[in-house]
């Protein structure tokens, strides 16, 4: 009973930490913002994180697990390989299109902290090379080359960014456009000149 409201007592935390966080940035907000949005005492919440830091990086690591499970769970609603390989850039659309969208949560971490917090830096690198793994078993099964792997991923940081920037979902439709250009490419057997 204790560990399941532990449990529950964690995840107000991090769900308000997400919230905060996410939406204001890691440097605006303080303990005291996020124990005010959890309902939890201060001295609760700094028994399950001792720190900010150990907060940001708990934040994140959730984060990380959800997004790509989320990713993936759409992803495997397509049957041919190079339908899953678009369906990439067709859930970035929802994404971006929900409300508070900001962005990236680990270039938008990386950019507050990546010179300062090696554990901030590490999350947001851990956190795009699973994304690049994902992107390329999707290019494997589509039977293309490898070079293309590194493209989309390019493709689709870059409409996360702008997406981000301009309050638009429409980057990810471009994506899309160019991952299918570079996907018909791929498959003439044509790499890409140096």
């Amino acid at each position: 009973m204790i560990e399941v409201e532990l449990e529950a007592t964690e995840q107000r935390i991090l769900d308000a930490a997400e919230e905060l966080l996410y939406g204001r940035g890691i440097q605006s907000v303080g303990m005291d913002a996020i124990r005010t949005a959890s309902g939890v005492p201060l001295k609760r919440l700094y028994q399950i994180f001792p720190s900010k830091n150990s907060l940001v990086e708990a934040y994140l690591r959730r984060r990380d697990a959800r997004w790509l499970r989320d990713l993936a769970q759409y992803v495997d609603t397509y049957d041919s390989p190079e339908q899953r390989v678009l369906a990439v850039f067709d859930w970035l659309f929802l994404w971006f299109n929900e409300q508070g969208f900001r962005g990236c949560g680990f270039i938008n971490a990386f950019g507050e902290l990546g010179a300062t917090s090696p554990a901030v830096a590490d999350s947001a690198k851990a956190h795009k090379n699973a994304f690049r793994r994902c992107l390329a078993d999707l290019v494997a099964a589509a039977d293309a080359p490898a070079w293309l792997t590194d493209q989309l991923v390019l493709l689709a940081e870059g409409a996360m960014t702008t997406a981000a920037i301009s309050g638009s979902p429409e980057p990810a439709r471009h994506a899309k456009d160019a991952a299918r250009t570079l996907l018909r490419t791929a498959h003439t057997g044509i790499a890409p000149a140096d």
